[in-house]
């Protein structure tokens, strides 16, 4: 199903998930949905590896942790999630040198913690690793530097964002 892409995230400079300074980084963007979820396109490279021609499990799970800590966003724009638990469950293999999309979506709030749910899908749309994450909310300063927000956090507009997003439903 298409959905229409209403605001995109900031990216980081030096995050190896969407760090746009680090070589190493997936270089993932992260695009707001107008059903309320999150959605982020990224690239896995050759050195992204576990076994030849399979990503690392370890960048799956950094992935779909970003992706479900930065869902609170939507709602909260200036909250901050910090991991206190991830949980994953692998299904498929993830290749390496794919251009990749995963999903998440708020599945309870509170005041001090937020949950949420995502998957990372295959170029056809099958999923390939489950996660489940619950996160503290924290003031931007009680986690980064003082500069971090001012010098290393930026939204990226780019030529090739998005309008919409193909996103296949998850019963399905």
């Amino acid at each position: 199903m298409k959905y229409k892409v209403t605001r995109k995230q900031n990216n980081s400079s030096r995050c190896i998930v969407c760090g746009t300074d680090n070589k190493f980084s997936l270089n993932s963007r992260f695009y707001e949905l107008e059903n309320g979820e999150l959605a982020c396109k990224f690239r896995t490279e050759d050195w992204h590896q576990s076994y030849p021609g399979r990503t690392h499990g370890g960048m799956a799970a950094a992935i779909l942790d970003e992706l479900i800590g930065r869902a609170m966003c939507i709602d909260e724009p200036d909250c901050w999630g910090v991991t206190v638990e991830l949980n994953l469950r692998y299904k498929r293999p993830v290749p390496t040198e794919a251009d990749l999309k995963a999903i998440a979506r708020v599945t309870r709030n509170s005041r001090k913690i937020f949950e949420g749910c995502g998957e990372l899908l295959l170029p056809d749309g099958t999923v390939a690793v489950e996660a489940f994450g619950r996160y503290m909310k924290m003031p931007v300063d009680k986690i980064a530097d003082d500069d971090f927000v001012d010098k290393e956090w930026y939204l990226l507009e780019e030529e090739n964002d998005p309008e919409e997003m193909e996103i296949p439903k998850m019963n399905e």
